[in-house]
């Protein structure tokens, strides 16, 4: 199954035009989700959901039994769609879960009248989730493991394999739009530490889940299931042998030329740190020098006209008594 960018941006609109009720009401006392029709078609196996639209939906918390769906409203709403997008048919309907829940068998069952095959589609808009936002389900009969039915026909939900695609529009439209916005500040490297962290951690949540099955079913909380089992096997037979010589050498090869790269970054690094340093300190050594340079300047003119005008004083007193002399000699040799 493959489901459009577009329905994942409108269920999360509704979500939150939800919510803003929720928060008016003052005698909710849980969160409401959100109920809707998906539309699409059926092609070769494949099924794409590439339009969807809320319903009105209630349901009584306490019982799950008790619920509304305004099938009217749904009709209405899908032939005013259907005089747009004609090739658009019902395939199934979303939940905003983020679980299943009881009565979600019940709300296929009246899907079955839209469409044979009906799928449900949970969507988790908490922006913290580390896996697929998107998760789906069609109903099966549940069948005993001797292949026999049970005593009264019962449906159960079985997984099925979700991935959101863009169409080609678009893909060609986000493109242009990105083309001009980049932030200089993540780079490529870091974005794709964050996407395997993130895979990591949804890893890690997948096995805690797996390990939580098996200890309910080794206490025998949960039935043994051998197709779960199976596919446990499966999985675990797919995990490479690390013992072997050849896996470890190249894990060590692997590992020796990561790290000398990253030894010669670092050591690159610290020697243009280093060049940066003794350009800055020739460079200030070159400033001091300058500034010394000009000061002594201003001491030297300074110092000179000082020493002019000691030396012009040192004239007239030298010319004033010189003179005080010739007077001294007029007046004795007038006197004799």
């Amino acid at each position: 199954m493959y489901a459009d960018n577009i329905i994942i941006i409108n269920q999360g609109d509704e979500d939150d035009d939800q919510e803003d009720e929720d928060e008016d009401d003052s005698n909710q006392q849980a969160k409401r989700r959100v109920v809707g029709v998906l539309l699409g078609s059926v092609a070769n196996d494949r099924l794409d959901i590439t339009s969807s639209f809320a319903v009105p939906f209630e349901e009584d918390p306490s019982d799950a039994s008790i619920w509304f769906f305004d099938h009217a409203y749904a009709e209405q709403m899908y032939r005013m769609h259907s005089r747009i997008h004609a090739k658009e048919k019902v395939v199934g309907w979303y939940s905003t879960g983020p679980k299943i829940r009881e009565n979600d068998l019940d709300i296929g069952e009246l899907f079955e009248k839209y469409c044979a095959d009906p799928v449900l589609v949970i969507v988790n808009l908490s922006p913290t989730a580390d896996d697929a936002p998107t998760n789906a389900y069609r109903a099966v009969l549940d069948v005993k493991e001797d292949g026999t039915m049970t005593q009264k026909a019962q449906k159960t939900h079985e997984h099925v394999p979700c991935t959101i695609e863009a169409s080609d529009p678009e893909a060609i439209g986000v493109e242009h739009l990105l083309r001009d916005v980049k932030d200089a500040t993540v780079s490529t490297l870091s974005t794709q530490v964050k996407e395997k962290a993130r895979a990591l951690r949804g890893l890690e949540t997948r096995l805690k889940e797996i390990k939580k099955y098996m200890e309910l079913v080794l206490s025998d909380q949960l039935p043994v299931n051998q197709e779960i089992l199976g596919e446990l096997q499966n999985a675990f037979n797919g995990l490479p042998n690390l013992n072997l010589e050849s896996y470890v050498k190249a894990f060590a090869v692997e590992t020796n030329d990561a790290q000398l790269v990253i030894y010669l970054g670092a050591l690159i690094r610290t020697v243009v740190a280093l060049h940066d340093l003794i350009n800055n300190k020739m460079e200030q050594k070159e400033r001091e020098r300058v500034s010394d340079m000009h000061d002594a300047e201003d001491t030297v003119d300074g110092g000179v006209g000082v020493d002019e005008d000691a030396m012009k004083k040192k004239k007239e007193e030298e010319e004033k008594e010189s003179n005080d002399k010739e007077n001294d000699k007029s007046v004795s040799n007038k006197k004799k």
